[in-house]
């Protein structure tokens, strides 16, 4: 996946909607959407080993079974519609759809993503 960072959403929004503001460009930003994505494609694995790193414990990815997954999901409570959604996003994710980076941040606020691992260190408190 091509996390991007919370903070690196705000802050292309906060450039376009202060930027039609400010400058009165409506025509820039006006229906246009914009797919943005963090700077690298990483692994569920990837992400875990990154995360232990940073908040000082192991943290591991365990790829299940979309059967034991259903199973897990209904386990807890959650309705059919929602399960088939989830199970659909993961195997989209799984075929490698979320991957794709691109400049799209760099373009809209004059610098690169946050890398994830700069993420995980900035809330490894939270991980704990």
């Amino acid at each position: 996946m091509s996390f991007i960072d919370a903070r690196d959403i705000a802050a292309v929004t906060v450039a376009i909607l202060t930027d039609n503001i400010c400058h009165g460009t409506h025509q820039q930003y006006k229906n246009k959407t914009y797919d943005i994505t963090g700077q690298d494609a990483l692994s569920y694995g990837q992400v875990a080993d990154i995360l232990s790193n940073e908040v000082g414990k192991k943290i591991s990815y365990v790829d299940i079974t979309e059967d034991d997954a259903r199973k897990g999901m209904k386990q807890i409570g959650v309705d059919n519609w929602s399960i088939n959604i989830l199970i659909e996003l993961f195997r989209i994710i799984r075929a490698g759809y979320g991957s794709e980076t691109n400049t799209t941040v760099r373009h809209i606020i004059g610098r690169k993503p946050i890398p994830f691992v700069q993420f995980a260190r900035d809330y490894a408190d939270a991980f704990n």
